[in-house]
């Protein structure tokens, strides 16, 4: 099952034991900090694959875990709203991004983002002063503000990093111009400013298709002829051939190309023509 501590908010994993909560309902979730409140947004569901390491899901929310749940997020909209009030007072250049409480040991975590380092600790004291309560500040950078804040990908659909993501892994320019892309920031940027995640899901397929075709300008044999290479079409699993007789186009697929220049350079060796 997947519950989201947020309305749409990022997804979170677990073992459902032997509860069966339908979707919409409140659950409790194990963490550091105690059980917590949280959504079901998928119900219990079999999977064919074997998952082991699960957090149990510790059965339905009660009256008294819904009444903590609700008076933690007016503790923590009310340290929103006097974080941004002391923050505008000291004049630092500042944006609360996401607040955190843990009512347990008093706690609040405040996050935010900030063009440079900042000088925070009489800001400190004024919040743990007027919230009566110790006070952590944790700066974070574009792409974790993007997860907390959440939002809509130029896909249309939630932001990866705001759902199932869990780590960010390293995203580069060259992933971009092996697939083909304009490598025009407003066109591979997310949310965050920064190259999107997602450049990275199939970036392993354009790199196994391209070990196998043959490239652009090789010579080729086709069903319907010889040609040249002049594209890729990595999704279809084909090549663009321009035939030699007339210059007609014609898509095929990369195993009905490859395979005849492969038995010929196998019958006669490839030291008089291009690789295929």
């Amino acid at each position: 099952m997947a519950v989201s501590f947020t309305r749409y908010g990022r997804l979170y994993y677990l073992d459902p034991g032997e509860h069966s909560p339908k979707v919409g309902d409140k659950v409790l979730v194990p963490t550091d900090s105690g059980p917590e409140v949280a959504e079901c947004v998928w119900a219990p569901q079999y999977t064919s694959e074997d998952i082991d390491g699960l957090p149990v899901c510790a059965g339905p929310a009660g009256e008294e875990h819904l009444s903590r749940d609700e008076t933690n997020k007016r503790r923590r909209a009310e340290a929103r709203s006097v974080s941004k009030r002391l923050i505008k007072r000291h004049s630092l250049p500042m944006k609360v991004v996401g607040i955190d409480y843990l009512d347990q040991d008093n706690v609040y975590t405040v996050y935010f983002s900030a063009p440079h380092r900042v000088d925070f600790r009489a800001l400190v004291r004024d919040l743990a002063r007027n919230l009566r309560a110790r006070v952590e500040l944790r700066q974070i950078g574009p792409r974790d503000e993007a997860r907390l804040q959440g939002g809509i990908g130029p896909c249309g659909r939630d932001l990866c990093c705001a759902t199932f993501l869990k780590d960010f892994e390293p995203v580069s320019v060259r992933m971009a111009k092996d697939q083909d892309l304009p490598v025009n920031p407003l066109r591979i940027a997310g949310a965050c400013g920064r190259l999107m995640c997602c450049l990275k899901y199939e970036h392993p397929l354009y790199q196994e298709f391209r070990a196998s075709a043959p490239r652009v300008g090789a010579s080729v044999d086709t069903p319907q002829g010889s040609g040249t290479v002049v594209g890729h079409n990595v999704p279809s699993d084909s090549v663009v051939v321009r035939l030699n007789d007339g210059g007609r186009r014609c898509a095929c697929s990369k195993a009905s190309v490859c395979s005849p220049r492969k038995a010929y350079d196998s019958t006669y060796g490839n030291s008089g023509g291009e690789p295929g």
